[in-house]
């Protein structure tokens, strides 16, 4: 059955080795360091250049799909990106290795109002606005712009170690997926789903543009409520309505009570008077009057209210807009025309509390939408915008997930997706922007229709007039990422590309964007083709800092991820950013997270020059004798085929954080800190006759690099290309590591009993190690102990040889079963799982003057007590100190007690 195994291995492997002229040159003398620097550069252009990124349709196999979400075209790549490409790179190379036909196809989005607040930024820096220069000027620096962001943000993935096929790179302007929106566009125009119509829309007057609801953060500001008395235009009575927003008075068609509250129901019908503009309005009843706000009497400002919006249509108020786009107030302001909206908010309250009508103001806490992209306070304003009636696209999507055709990764966002879903509002998707997908709709002036087409309309197609001209807002940029996964891949049109690789496998993401985007991908990926975008969302968190504060430029917490990999190497940060995670939690990103992967790295490369020197120059072969094992080579070669089918069924299941956690702990804490160990101690010891253990040794280290392959692939390449330049020339028939075989657990080689056996051993030199440690044994000292094992002593026993190399212990004894007192004086028992180790004290430390310090210890613990006693005893202390320090010496007592009755324990040893 070995044999058979051992044939199947090198028919994965392959019998011919690759002529090495043809791949970066390795040196059998591996340096004494890992140089990230001079590895990543050099392996990542023999990827590219052997065309590995790039699939092959093979109609036999299923394809493995990834979309990049693309990145905004506003700077460079930040750490959320590198998170995002480790994951998804990880996903692909794994899928690769295993066979399959893997897309990954990357691709940068236009992020419409995000990319024109840099340019005009830039322009501001000349002296210029986007105005001065025209708008087809304008999108031609835009242009500029995205050309050296697009190149950067490639040239970053790049470093990132992203094996995405780049021949196959897209742009959300590019013609293809232009082309793509305007039908998507003009499909749902014509089926009624898209429309144009006056509603309360979020406006941004820095980026002087309609928001949708998703782009607004909503942020508890501590504001006022103002209480303002209106008259009757009848009598000398009054109401009196409370606000956060006086400035909106001016805009105000109505007043509000509840029908139900009976202190109004005489006023309902009648008039009031509006402050400062002196403008009749009536009073109104409307459920949607919350009696027990303020008065339980409420303005109603139509043109700048989602609420009172409604309020308006259904009581046939008219609506008047008092602001500017750049929200001063405009001509409807009466005498504030031309004031800021907040400089009018100071003014109107002067001249009501002049007036008498301010009757009070109280603090008040409320929530305020500020522009996700800018911060500025957004304005509620009632504009004429197109948006997308999303409640028929909603319910499909909402089926897809229901049924199982789309799974959620973590499932706890199931939930928060189908809550969002079923109480979907209609999208607003036009933004009053240069940069984006121009709106595909032209107006005529002379019958006033609309022409919407997807071809660059020429003349008017209802009356035949060529006085026509093209709505000037764009479009949101979420909807051109709403269709990423067909239009990437040709849609509309019947490509190749889209029959094969659509539906896609997988859309990974942070799930801070489930509803900007994946909700919306969703959608319109059902409208459009019918079938579902992909099959699996897998959310990852948020990167945060040493705090768990959220990265951001203001806080000066962020953290380039060029510049940290240039620091720790890029294996280091992808280690750093994946290893232990889990799906849709977030990660703390520390200095320790990054030291620990350059470590790792380091570790491996230690590990495999060691195999590498070890490897005899002659040898003809690295075969596993397998019937002829000792028991530690049975031991890691079963430790390591549970590795690889936990590692593998952790990744089918999407725990890559978890999974890679499993496979450092195999490599650092198994096969490097204790195979390798003993493998030296064997080395050291074994004649010519000897079994060997550098074909395990060599047989663990590559099946593992390949395993770890997907998750740090620019030192497993390195080390593999060296372990392989070592072996003989039939050991290998690929070129890289990145397109050889991923490893499947053997359950042949699963031995519990050689692992019963290790871990016993294990045992014994950790415990002694530990005994070491815990009295401060110089570490050049020998110490003397017994093994007691029982039955199980024959089978430790062949481990003396190891056990005194590694604990540092001379001699060591194998004894049966100790009888009760049979330790003897002055003897530390440590009691273990599978044994018992005793060790004389005197071999460890000089037994008198131990017992002295520690009375010495004991003493001065005592007095610190006594101290610390009195003081929390003394009336006057207790009642004068602050209470923060009376909790801080209490705490002190304890510790100080704790240390105390720890040091009569030991003490009580040599007793």
């Amino acid at each position: 059955m070995h044999l058979a195994r051992e044939a199947d291995r090198e028919k994965a492997l392959g019998n011919s080795r690759i002529n090495m002229a043809e791949s970066p040159s390795i040196e059998y003398e591996m340096p004494k360091a890992y140089e990230p620097g001079k590895v990543e550069a050099k392996w990542y252009q023999f990827w590219l250049e052997k065309g590995y990124f790039k699939p092959k349709i093979d109609p036999e196999k299923k394809p493995f799909v990834i979309i990049m979400p693309p990145p905004n075209v506003t700077g460079e790549l930040h750490v959320g990106h590198a998170l995002t490409a480790t994951l998804e790179d990880t996903i692909t190379r794994w899928h690769r290795m295993k066979g399959d036909p893997t897309l990954w196809l990357p691709g940068i989005d236009h992020a419409g109002i995000a990319a024109q607040v840099v340019v005009e930024q830039l322009l501001a820096e000349e002296g210029l606005d986007r105005h001065q220069l025209g708008r087809e000027k304008f999108i031609e620096r835009m242009k500029q712009w995205a050309v050296k962001c697009r190149q950067t943000i490639a040239r970053q993935h790049q470093r990132l170690g992203a094996s995405c096929d780049w021949s196959n790179e897209h742009f959300t302007l590019d013609e293809g997926p232009s082309r793509a929106v305007r039908t998507a566009f003009v499909r749902l125009y014509n089926k009624g789903l898209i429309y144009r119509g006056e509603r309360i829309i979020n406006w941004c007057p820095r980026c002087a543009t309609a928001l949708s609801d998703l782009e607004v953060d909503h942020k508890d500001i501590q504001g006022h409520l103002y209480y303002v008395r209106y008259h009757l235009a009848e009598d000398d009575d009054f109401i009196t309505v409370a606000t956060t927003r006086p400035e909106t008075i001016l805009g105000d068609t109505a007043v509000a009570v509840n029908p139900m509250d009976k202190r109004f129901k005489a006023l309902i019908g009648k008039k009031v008077i509006l402050p400062a503009v002196n403008r009749a309005i009536p009073i109104v009843a409307d459920e949607a009057v919350d009696p027990d706000f303020g008065t339980g009497a409420v303005k109603v400002t139509p043109a700048h209210d989602p609420v009172d919006f409604e309020v308006a249509q259904r009581q046939g108020l008219p609506l008047v807009n008092i602001l500017n786009p750049d929200t001063t107030m405009n001509e409807n302001a009466g005498p504030y025309i031309g004031l800021d909206r907040f400089a009018c908010r100071k003014a109107i309250l002067a001249d009501l509390e002049k007036a008498g009508l301010l009757v009070k103001v109280e603090p008040y806490s409320h929530s305020v939408g500020h522009c996700d992209r800018c911060q500025t306070v957004i304005e509620p304003v009632a504009s004429k915008q197109w948006f997308i009636n999303t409640q028929p696209l909603a319910q499909a999507a909402i089926n897809a997930v229901l049924d199982g055709r789309i799974t959620i990764i973590p499932e706890r966002f199931t939930k928060v997706y189908l809550n969002w879903m079923e109480n979907i509002r209609d999208w607003c998707i036009s933004r009053q922007l240069w940069w984006g997908h121009r709106i595909p709709v032209w107006y005529c002036h002379d019958c006033g229709e609309l022409t919407v087409t997807i071809e660059e309309a020429e003349s008017c197609h209802y009356c035949g007039s060529a006085n026509i001209e093209q709505d000037p807002d764009v479009l949101d940029t979420w909807f051109s990422s709403a269709l990423w996964t067909h239009s990437t891949l040709g849609w509309p049109d019947d490509t190749e590309e889209l029959r094969y690789f659509y539906p896609t496998t997988v859309m990974e993401t942070g799930y801070d964007i489930i509803f900007f985007w994946v909700a919306r991908m969703i959608m319109m990926g059902l409208e459009d083709t019918g079938d579902i975008p992909f099959r699996t969302v897998y959310l990852h968190g948020l990167i945060r800092d040493e705090k768990g504060e959220k990265m951001s430029k203001i806080k000066g917490n962020v953290l380039n991820p060029i510049e940290t990999l240039e620091k720790y190497g890029t294996d280091a940060l992808r280690f750093a950013l994946s290893t232990g995670t889990s799906p849709g939690n977030d990660l703390k990103l520390t200095t320790s997270r990054l030291e620990a992967g350059r470590n790792f790295a380091n570790k491996l490369w230690n590990a495999t020059r060691f195999v590498v020197r070890s490897i005899e120059p002659n040898r003809a072969d690295v075969k596993i004798q397998w019937e002829l094992l000792p028991v530690e080579d049975r031991w890691i070669l079963s430790r390591h085929s549970r590795t690889i089918s936990s590692v593998t069924d952790l990744m089918e299941d999407f725990q890559f954080g978890e999974a890679q956690r499993q496979l450092y702990e195999f490599l650092w804490g198994e096969y490097c800190d204790w195979y390798i160990e003993i493998a030296k101690v064997r080395l050291r010891s074994v004649g010519e006759e000897a079994l060997s253990p550098i074909p395990v040794l060599v047989y663990v280290l590559e099946t593992s690099l390949r395993l770890l392959h997907p998750y740090m692939p620019f030192v497993t390449e390195e080390l593999w290309q060296n372990l392989k330049n070592r072996l003989p020339s039939g050991w290998q028939k690929v070129e890289s590591i990145m397109v050889a075989t991923y490893p499947e657990a053997d359950e042949e080689a699963t031995d519990p009993q050689a692992e019963r056996i290790m871990e016993a051993v294990i045992e014994i030199i950790h415990s002694i190690r530990n005994a070491r440690a815990q009295y401060k044994v110089e570490s050049a000292r020998w110490i003397e102990a017994q093994i007691y094992a029982g039955d199980f002593m024959s089978a430790i026993a062949p481990y003396s040889q190891a056990i005194q190399t590694l604990a540092r212990v001379r001699p060591v004894t194998f004894l049966d079963n100790r009888r009760e007192g049979q330790a003897g004086e002055n003897t530390l028992v440590l009691v273990l799982k599978e044994s018992e180790v005793v060790i004389p004290m005197e071999s460890m430390i000089n037994v008198e003057a131990e017992r002295r310090r520690l009375q010495e210890e004991i003493e001065q613990s005592q007095d610190e007590v006594a101290n610390l006693e009195a003081r929390l005893n003394d009336e006057a202390f207790l009642t004068k100190a602050p209470a923060a320090i009376v909790d801080r010496e209490r705490s002190k007592l304890a510790v100080k007690k704790d240390k105390l009755e720890r040091l009569k324990q030991q003490l009580s040893r040599f007793d």
